[in-house]
């Protein structure tokens, strides 16, 4: 599903946080949106999966929906993962379905909570409660929420914020591999600027309420963007196999 947008604007207030973005996100493809802190980035998404008001347009395959219609295709899943509920992983992953469940749970929706945890690889917590498990844990169990009902559109803020670097690369190597083989268009938010690079299939850099620049991260993730939109000076590093790794130098000397 091509998620279209136009002209999207945002502000609190009279504070301007967003003005007139226009991008677009493809099937198969991570689209994955970077930029300094207070840039608007979660706003944005919120925004695309019509949680905040905006103006402008945001379709998906051409067409505009309210946001109880957007469940049936869209996850949308919420950077803050605390919660204060009395419920184990699996009933919090069988949530993520809510809009297909009756008030008889079937043994094939059952199947599906089983077969996303196993994905993940943490059908181990199934029967533990959600305030027992570390945040990183916590993380994947709402990543699973996000993708049980296998959802045209998968939206993430910050989906690693609470992982390890080895985790890190694990998980957004899992989604990009997800991503493909289900044909979803993903939108995420990432501040770990190496595993964005290399596994993004476009992005959006987001700085001063506007985009800086979208497109392959061949393209726009450069050293003079990590120099105008991070203040940070780099240098370019390849690696034995041939990939390409920018490495933060410190604060930009001009």
């Amino acid at each position: 599903m091509i998620v279209s947008v136009s002209g999207l604007s945002f502000c609190y207030g009279s504070a301007k946080v967003l003005e007139d973005l226009s991008f677009t996100a493809s099937p198969g493809e991570i689209t994955t949106i970077i930029g300094p802190n207070g840039a608007g980035k979660t706003t944005l998404l919120k925004c695309v999966a019509d949680l905040f008001r905006h103006d402008g347009e945001v379709t998906f395959d051409g067409k505009s929906y309210e946001r109880m219609e957007l469940f049936k295709f869209l996850s949308y899943m919420e950077q803050n993962t605390d919660l204060d509920v009395d419920l184990n992983v699996f009933e919090i992953v069988l949530l993520g379905m809510i809009q297909s469940l009756g008030f008889y749970v079937s043994e094939e929706d059952i199947q599906e909570v089983y077969k996303v945890l196993d994905l993940l690889g943490i059908r181990q917590f199934a029967d533990r409660k959600i305030g027992e498990l570390s945040g990183g844990q916590r993380q994947l169990v709402f990543i699973a929420q996000a993708l049980v009902k296998n959802p045209s559109v998968v939206i993430l803020d910050e989906p690693t914020s609470a992982l390890d670097l080895f985790h890190q690369y694990n998980l957004i190597s899992f989604m990009s591999r997800i991503t493909k083989e289900r044909g979803c268009t993903t939108l995420m938010t990432l501040h770990h600027l190496d595993v964005a690079y290399k596994y993004s299939d476009r992005m959006v850099i987001v700085s001063d309420h506007h985009i800086y620049a979208e497109g392959p991260p061949k393209e726009v993730f450069t050293k003079q963007m990590l120099k105008d939109v991070y203040r940070v000076d780099s240098a370019v590093m390849t690696d034995e196999a041939g990939e390409e790794h920018f490495v933060i130098l410190g604060p930009s000397r001009d």
